[in-house]
């Protein structure tokens, strides 16, 4: 059995993971990747809730300040029948996908038992893994970063515009 890295990106938040995803994905462009990154919902300036934004094109809601949720991170209502709503339109596990995307395994999408199958999944996957996850967090989270197909990636001021060139220099 060939083994397959798994290359976890980890940092406090606002440090530039999702734009780091973001750049291998379309540094990555000719291949055929599955997955979905994470977009900011803004109004005014601030920060109202997240969306997520499939690599197939299809977008969904994660969390919102207005969200009368039970499931809440923050400030934020989580949705969790979006998330797995979204989590079904996804192909990540399709055998022509060359790299599965990630972004992020945090505590929202932690919420969404769909969310971490799907995660377990990638990550035993032949398919190699490029993601996000928390800075912080027990469970699912720790046990993640804990994986021993995994190589993880701490970001920081110091070497966030290193990252991107040596992830790609990783990757088959």
């Amino acid at each position: 059995m060939t083994v397959v890295a798994n290359f976890l990106i980890t940092g406090p938040p606002g440090i530039g993971k999702t734009t780091l995803i973001r750049s291998i994905c379309s540094a990555l462009g000719d291949q055929h990747l599955a997955g979905f990154y994470t977009e900011e919902m803004r109004r005014d300036g601030e920060r109202r809730g997240f969306e997520l934004v499939g690599l197939n094109g299809t977008r969904a809601l994660l969390s919102h300040v207005d969200n009368r949720s039970p499931f809440r991170v923050g400030k934020y209502g989580v949705d969790i029948d979006s998330l797995d709503r979204f989590i079904q339109t996804l192909d990540c596990l399709a055998p022509a996908v060359d790299l599965i995307v990630i972004d992020e395994i945090g505590k929202m999408e932690c919420f969404s038992a769909a969310f971490r199958h799907l995660a377990q999944r990638a990550l035993a996957s032949e398919t190699p893994v490029v993601a996000s996850v928390a800075h912080r967090g027990g469970g699912f989270i720790a046990e993640v970063k804990e994986r021993w197909d995994v190589r993880l990636f701490d970001m920081g001021w110091d070497n966030r515009d290193h990252l991107l060139p040596l992830i790609l220099g990783q990757l088959p």
